[in-house]
């Protein structure tokens, strides 16, 4: 998500397949699974638990689609802790690798006050138990927007945060190059260990609202949102990704230089791809590798996609760079991307549909 101006964007809720290059037909067909699920923006699902997934959804609820059908009981409701509205509320889940005996998530979330936290819960199996909570990260905000909050479970075992520069337009403070700070950032935590300590792999971001690690190789994927012109995907290979990185802003917007600033360390990482505002859109969406099977066309390619214009790309990885980028379709308001425990892959709409590639 970009701004409260950008998400106040309705567009058409648009399943459709496009033309790529040559003039032929995208193989990939976007089928409806579930819809009335306003301000559905993530999707996943434990590893090893077949047959559904869990929709997170910005007023504070998890929905449950299980075997074609939502059901009836939220996974989760934190409708009462949270804020909502613009970039605010609930933004993301991530199931514990071992969740399927601990019964462990962890929940990220902007609070009444619009400043950022993450919480672990545990299950019953169903439904999270409110009384497990136990708070291991807050960062206050100084603005509305740029929140990011994506959270992941990378190939290391260890929990993946990203948050964008705080807010306004143009990090007018610095913060995103600013050690001291946690925003702009990518944190880690070992979840491992009773002490609750957070690490900075990545500094330089302005919003990544979605991240991904590719579940075949480890390597880490970023849709980070840009300023006024470019927004960019990031790669970095699995054995490079420790601290520091650097993805350069606000000293450049993609790969076009925005300001004067001071990189303050670490190595920098130019974007895999760009792409220009205009007919592309305006808010990139990041999304996976596709490692499932439903699509043989899509294998291996890299999805992401645009919440402004809704058009959902693939890409093929060449070393640092994302190659072979062609359009697939579109999604109406395209929020996120998840995967289910097979690696099938689907597409949150903002305005409440729940798509699957197919």
């Amino acid at each position: 998500m970009r701004s409260a101006t950008g998400l106040a964007l309705l567009l058409a809720a648009l399943l459709v397949p496009s033309a790529v290059g040559g003039g032929t037909r995208s193989q990939v067909q976007f089928q409806p699974v579930a819809t009335g699920l306003s301000g559905a923006l993530y999707l996943t699902a434990p590893r090893g638990v077949r047959g559904a997934v869990y929709v997170v959804r910005q007023g504070g609820r998890v929905d449950v689609i299980a075997n074609g059908k939502v059901r009836a009981t939220p996974f989760a409701d934190v409708t009462s802790k949270i804020s909502s509205g613009g970039e605010r509320g609930l933004l993301s889940l991530a199931f514990h690798p071992a969740y399927r005996k601990n019964h462990l998530v962890y929940l990220s979330y902007t609070d009444k006050n619009g400043d950022s936290r993450i919480v672990r819960y545990r299950t019953d199996g169903s439904k999270i138990l409110p009384r497990t909570a136990k708070a291991l990260l807050f960062i206050k905000q100084p603005y509305a927007n740029h929140n990011g909050g994506q959270l992941q479970f990378g190939p290391d075992g260890k929990l993946y945060a990203g948050y964008g520069d705080g807010g306004s337009g143009g990090d007018p403070e610095n913060r995103a190059q600013n050690p001291a700070t946690k925003l702009g950032k990518l944190l880690r935590l070992d979840v491992t260990r009773s002490k609750v300590a957070w690490q900075t792999v990545g500094i330089g971001l302005r919003n990544p609202w979605r991240f991904s690690f590719d579940r075949q190789t480890g390597d880490l994927w970023i849709g980070d949102v840009g300023q006024n012109e470019w927004e960019e995907v990031d790669v970095v290979a699995r054995a490079a990704v420790k601290p520091v990185l650097n993805f350069g802003w606000p000293l450049y917007e993609g790969d076009a230089k925005y300001k004067d600033a001071t990189l303050r360390g670490g190595t920098l990482v130019k974007p895999a791809y760009v792409y220009h505002h205009g007919n592309d859109g305006c808010s990139i969406t990041g999304g996976y590798v596709y490692r499932g099977s439903a699509v043989p066309a899509l294998k291996g390619r890299y999805v992401f996609g645009d919440f402004c214009s809704g058009i959902v790309w693939s890409g093929v990885q060449s070393g640092a760079a994302l190659t072979d980028v062609r359009s697939e379709g579109k999604v109406g308001e395209l929020a996120g991307f998840g995967e289910d425990a097979s690696g099938e892959l689907y597409a949150a709409s903002l305005s409440g549909s729940v798509v699957k590639l197919s």
